[in-house]
């Protein structure tokens, strides 16, 4: 038995989709995940490598 409060945000978010719109917003979370874990990586090793540049006295 699923909560009931689980069943209406699960209608509310599906509701009138079918398989294949279903199947694409699966795709597209999916994406949207990878391409926040890339933008998080790189925004890191961009900190990073301005930590390096200024510790090192060259400004750009």
């Amino acid at each position: 038995m699923i909560n009931p409060q689980t069943f209406y945000n699960w209608k509310k978010k599906y509701s009138g989709m079918d398989g294949e719109q279903l199947r694409r917003l699966k795709e597209l979370e999916e994406e949207n995940r990878k391409l926040k874990s890339m933008y998080a990586d790189l925004a890191l090793d961009n900190k990073m490598l301005k930590d390096v540049l200024s510790k090192s006295g060259k400004a750009w």
